[in-house]
């Protein structure tokens, strides 16, 4: 299927911004790239309480927006978000955060994690699990009584609450539910969704290049804390909500770790959103399938919580 109509055409409005591909930016141009894009999304609803948090870690902090609905929360939403570990920032998605607050009912919890260059790997995958082990432990405090925990994520976020899910597992930490969006899970470049010319729009092969060269340079990649995909051992994960774009680099290896996940015995939800391109659930206001994609995330979270009520 070919491109949504609202796909292509904002394509063409990005087009006549002139700017170079993002491979050929510096990480600074490129952030200032998406951070043009946050005034196209709105506020999103209004919520109870935001509150921004600078959680303590070894040597540092760790900046978590906290999004409390209206009404008492059924969960809490541990979201990382996505830019290839190199761009993006909490403000940028707030207003899908407040959409998936109070569409699902849960507390959302924005993780502002560092980025690469200047902190390459693992300082991403550092600051998603100390974030999560923070909301863990102050889950009341957030909403005021124990309620499940779900971690989830966009594109490299996706990549991170694959690589967390799997700490979880290895911990004391129970996690309802891992819900992947377009997840980076495997370093290969030379997939067939990676190498097809239809897929190379906003996210290309070369620009998917760009972000783990600035992020995990050749040695470390294979890591399954950078590349879940390469872990060996899948079992025992929380259930899992995957989706992917028809249009995307990323398309094929987000497949194959959802089918690889349900050969653990993981459940597993997946579905493949047609005529869309990379980075489309976030466009929230912006792109038709944004909402189709939030939607189905939406369904698929208020189903595993009345599942497990």
């Amino acid at each position: 299927m070919a491109l949504d109509d609202a796909t292509s055409g904002f394509l063409a409005q990005m087009a006549e911004t002139g700017q170079p591909p993002l491979h050929e930016m510096e990480p600074e141009q490129a952030r200032g790239m998406t951070a043009m894009l946050k005034d196209m999304y709105g506020d999103g609803p209004e919520v109870a309480r935001s509150e921004l948090i600078q959680v303590p870690a070894q040597g540092r902090t760790i900046p978590v927006r906290v999004l409390v609905p209206h009404d008492e929360a059924r969960g809490v939403v541990v979201y990382y978000h996505g830019g290839g570990w190199v761009i993006g920032a909490i403000d940028e998605f707030e207003a899908l955060g407040r959409q998936l607050a109070d569409r699902t009912g849960c507390a959302v919890a924005l993780v502002d994690y560092r980025l690469a260059p200047e902190h390459p790997y693992p300082a991403a995958v550092d600051d998603a699990w100390d974030a999560l082990v923070w909301v863990d432990r102050n889950v009341e405090k957030i909403c005021g009584k124990r309620v499940p925990l779900i971690v989830a994520g966009d594109s490299a976020g996706g990549n991170l609450a694959a690589v967390v899910s799997r700490k979880a597992r290895d911990s004391d930490i129970a996690l309802a539910q891992q819900v992947l969006v377009y997840p980076v899970t495997d370093c290969d470049f030379d997939t067939a969704s990676y190498t097809d010319p239809e897929n190379q729009l906003m996210l290309s092969r070369d620009s998917m290049i760009w972000f783990w060269n600035h992020y995990a340079p050749a040695g470390t990649r294979e890591n399954p804390d950078a590349s879940p995909a390469r872990a060996l051992d899948l079992t025992g994960l929380p259930p899992a909500v995957v989706l992917t774009a028809e249009h995307d680099v990323l398309r094929d290896e987000g497949q194959a770790y959802a089918e690889a996940l349900e050969k653990a015995g993981v459940p597993v939800s997946h579905r493949r959103f047609a005529g869309q391109m990379h980075g489309f659930f976030t466009m929230v206001n912006l792109l038709p399938g944004s909402e189709q994609g939030i939607s189905y995330v939406v369904d698929e979270i208020d189903e595993r919580l009345r599942a497990i009520s």
